[in-house]
C-alpha cells in the first residue's frame, strides 16, 4: 500500500490527558497537545492523516479500536494502565488487522512489578517504551513502514 494519503489513528488511554502535569519526573513536561503537534508535523511531511483520541474509559477505548478497522490504515496506541490487564482491549486489538504499534512513555520494565506485564502489547505489531514522548515519533515511523509493507 502507498503511505501517501493513509490515515493513522492515535489513541491514548486513561490519564494521558494529564500529560505534562501528572508525575513529570516519570512522564515529562510535554502535554498531549505537544505530542500531537510533534507527530502531526511528521505526518504532514509524509502526507498522511492523523486522527487523535483520548479516553479514560475502557469500553470507549474498545469501541474506538473496533472503529479503527473501518476508518484507519494504522493504529498508534498508548493504552495507559489498561495495557497491564485489559482483556477487552487485547481482544479488540486481536480482532483488527490493520498495523498496530503500542507506545509507553516510561520505561515500564524498570518500574513496579505490576507494570512490567503489557498484555495488550502482545496483540500489536510493535512496542516502543521508555523513550519519553519520542516513542510516539518512532511509533509513527514504524507504522509508516508497516503500512508500506502492506
Amino acid at each position: 500500500m502507498q503511505v501517501k494519503g493513509a490515515t493513522i489513528w492515535v489513541i491514548n488511554g486513561p490519564n494521558l490527558n494529564l500529560l505534562g502535569e501528572r508525575e513529570p519526573e516519570i512522564y515529562g513536561r510535554e502535554t498531549l497537545t505537544d505530542v500531537e503537534k510533534k507527530i502531526g508535523e511528521i505526518a504532514e511531511e509524509n502526507q498522511v492523516n492523523l486522527e487523535f483520541f483520548q479516553e479514560n474509559e475502557e469500553g470507549k477505548l474498545v469501541t474506538l479500536i473496533q472503529k479503527a478497522r473501518l476508518h484507519a490504515d494504522g493504529l498508534l496506541l498508548n493504552p495507559g494502565a489498561y495495557s497491564h490487564y485489559s482483556l477487552a482491549i487485547y481482544d479488540a486489538l486481536r480482532a483488527i488487522t490493520i498495523p498496530k504499534v503500542e507506545v509507553h512513555i516510561s520505561q515500564v520494565a524498570a518500574r513496579e512489578e505490576f507494570r512490567r506485564n503489557l498484555l495488550t502489547a502482545g496483540a500489536c505489531d510493535g512496542l516502543i517504551a521508555g523513550l519519553g514522548t519520542y516513542g510516539y515519533v518512532l511509533g509513527l515511523y514504524a507504522l509508516l513502514e508497516l503500512i508500506k509493507e502492506g
